[in-house]
């Protein structure tokens, strides 16, 4: 008899990844067919079933952790699948998997990339057409570091002093390079919502566990732009899944003490 975790999990993996994700479940079966029921029961049944935060948001959520991690490709190709089966366009995977080159380097963006082929092709073969989207704008600004500074400043008014403050004295370079590649560059780009954007930051940053500083800046920056306490704690939920309760407990905490913060402020 199945559980009715199991039977709300197993409609929640067929809706978001459908044919993918049932081939994960199978291929545990004779191995561990444990780990198949637990990653029904409590990552679809448990988690994704929750309403506090969309399956278009979770699933930008998950291939950006996914790639930040850089260690689950057959993974990472699954929620490729389920974040073009949950409303994202092929441009908007592509910008978040572009994004993550800022936070985890330009290899994990590399192979996330190549994986995003990989599924695309995967989905002609079976006939999917899937939304192309919208193409970034090209902007041509000729002076990048003050473009950069301005879209910064649009997350929180005062980070780009506190950035020259810590790192102009001892690397100005650091700072130059943040300000033009991270946000002139890449966070500039017009064609992922910015709520998206910081969504893909947090989950990664959360992830991948070795930047609390940047994490609590990015929860921040997420609270000014719109996304709610709710959805934060959501993320940190899902992450439960993708990278450990260690992870998730960490992000959380981080989050605490934003929201401790604004208040006292």
């Amino acid at each position: 008899m199945k559980s009715e975790r199991f039977k709300t999990g197993w409609g929640k993996l067929k809706e978001i990844d459908g044919e993918a994700g049932e081939k994960v479940i199978e291929s545990l079966k004779e191995i561990s067919p444990d780990l198949g029921t637990y990653i029904i029961e409590y990552a679809f049944g448990d988690i994704y079933s929750r309403d506090g935060l969309d399956l278009k948001s979770k699933e930008i959520a998950v291939v950006a952790a996914l790639t930040a991690m850089g260690n689950a490709q057959p993974q990472l190709k699954v929620h490729i699948n389920g974040a073009l089966n949950t409303g994202s366009s092929i441009n908007e995977v592509k910008e978040v998997i572009l994004q993550m080159s800022v936070y985890s380097g330009f290899p994990s963006s590399i192979n996330a990339m190549n994986a995003l082929k990989e599924v695309l092709a995967e989905r002609k073969k079976h006939g999917i057409k899937d939304e192309i989207g919208k193409t970034a704008t090209k902007t041509n600004q000729p002076n990048r570091l003050k473009y950069g500074e301005q879209e910064l400043s649009k997350l929180d008014s005062l980070q780009v002093e506190r950035l020259k403050m810590a790192y102009n004295d001892f690397s100005p370079e650091l700072v130059k390079f943040t300000l033009e590649y991270g946000y002139a560059d890449i966070f500039s780009r017009d064609n992922l919502n910015e709520k998206y954007r910081q969504i893909a930051t947090i989950s990664a940053l959360t992830a991948l566990g070795t930047a609390q500083p940047q994490l609590k800046f990015h929860i921040n920056a997420g609270l000014n732009i719109g996304l709610t306490e709710t959805e934060i704690k959501e993320i940190m939920l899902l992450m439960t899944v993708y990278s450990g309760f260690p992870s998730a407990i960490n992000g959380t905490n981080t989050l605490k003490e934003v929201l401790a913060e604004r208040i006292r402020n």
